[in-house]
């Protein structure tokens, strides 16, 4: 190597020990922390200065120092924003009315579901009618059961279920004749 690469090397070498103590002495360097921070807090300070007269003009404060050109900038940023509140606004609703439908959707199941339960009772009702009195006619059985229920064709119709004492006309009667017979 000659003088002058080896002068270069060394200063190159010298710069950078300079800066690493410069580094280091900052970072131990009480005064230097104390000017950091007091920067950092003097520009914060600014941040929030900034932010309140921001907010101070997007609620319609303080309007008066603003140019044409700022209003309408201010203007286009209400809009922007109300733009993205509606989208969200309209986002929420179309939400909802799709939760309502499946549970509209879910009731109407259910609905469907007692609606067929009832018609299976109707059915079992009349089947033991049948047994119970086997010599009626059927058409009056079924106007019985059905009175009895008051079961509607229309599924959306709301269902009244009111209770009855069977009729034992012809057994009563029977009975009462033949006790009038005998005496």
């Amino acid at each position: 190597m000659n003088s002058r690469a080896l002068g270069q090397f060394d200063m190159k070498s010298v710069i950078a020990r300079y800066r690493r103590s410069k580094d280091e002495q900052q970072l131990t360097n009480p005064t230097s922390d104390i000017k950091f921070w007091q920067r950092e807090a003097t520009m914060l300070k600014q941040q929030l200065q900034n932010l309140q007269e921001s907010h101070r003009h997007m609620m319609g404060e303080e309007l008066s120092g603003l140019s044409v050109r700022d209003l309408q900038g201010l203007e286009n940023q209400l809009e922007m924003s109300l733009q993205g509140i509606r989208v969200k606004k309209d986002q929420l609703l179309v939400n909802e009315v799709e939760e309502l439908k499946q549970k509209g959707n879910f009731i109407h199941q259910q609905n469907m579901e007692l609606h067929d339960k009832i018609n299976r009772v109707r059915e079992e009702n009349m089947g033991l009618y049948k047994q119970v009195y086997p010599t009626r006619d059927v058409d009056a059985a079924n106007k019985n059961v059905t009175s009895a229920l008051r079961i509607t064709e229309d599924p959306h119709a709301p269902i009244q279920l009111q209770l009855s004492m069977p009729q034992q006309h012809n057994a009563t009667e029977a009975r009462m004749q033949s006790t009038n017979l005998s005496l």
